[in-house]
């Protein structure tokens, strides 16, 4: 019985998988798929379909599990299908499909810590994120192409890139920081 009742609800998810095109049951990227290309108009049309079936089916609808699935696909409705991000860049506008989900950055702090267990032999990474530099995450920009490009601009290594950096520019800047926050502590 409980393992018909777990094949139901496997179902039920990856019918939720199918309707909004990520992970994709026959997919084998797993917890790493990006989901597909399809329009927001019809994965939209889709999920809908999809909460109006459980909501019909009486036994289904019912249940905790899948009230509660509802009233998160309700929840956040807005943002599951949030209009494109106009961004002009040099080679015109372009429009950016906000993620649906947080598949990045779980993405992120999996490999995060991965490497860092690797590295420290611990299991938590409490510690470690407390330490670390608020902008150290950014480093794992540089892994992507597009990103590094910008950052290089023309040149060649990361190296050549900071011998171009006016140090006196970056110390006046730092200096004025500096004077922000203190000037920020006064009462």
């Amino acid at each position: 019985r409980s393992a018909k009742a777990l094949d139901k609800k496997a179902e039920i998810f990856n019918a939720l998988r199918e309707a909004l095109r990520i992970a994709l049951p026959e997919g084998k990227n797993g917890l790493n798929d990006d989901g597909d290309d399809t329009d927001m108009k019809t994965i939209k049309e889709k999920v809908a379909a999809f909460q109006e079936k459980l909501k019909s089916e009486e036994t289904l609808s019912k249940r905790d599990e899948y009230k509660k699935m509802i009233q998160q696909i309700d929840t956040y409705w807005d943002k599951l299908f949030a209009d494109p991000i106009s961004v002009h860049t040099a080679t015109g506008e372009q429009l950016i499909q906000p993620q649906r989900t947080n598949n990045i950055l779980e993405r992120f702090f999996r490999d995060l810590k991965r490497k860092y267990r690797k590295k420290t032999g611990t299991i938590s990474l409490n510690k470690t994120l407390k330490t670390i530099l608020s902008d150290t995450p950014l480093v794992k920009n540089l892994e992507n192409k597009e990103y590094l490009d910008i950052i290089l601009d023309g040149c060649n290594t990361l190296e050549q890139r900071f011998a171009r950096v006016d140090s006196k520019l970056v110390l006046q800047e730092l200096d004025k920081k500096g004077r922000k926050q203190a000037g920020s502590h006064r009462f």
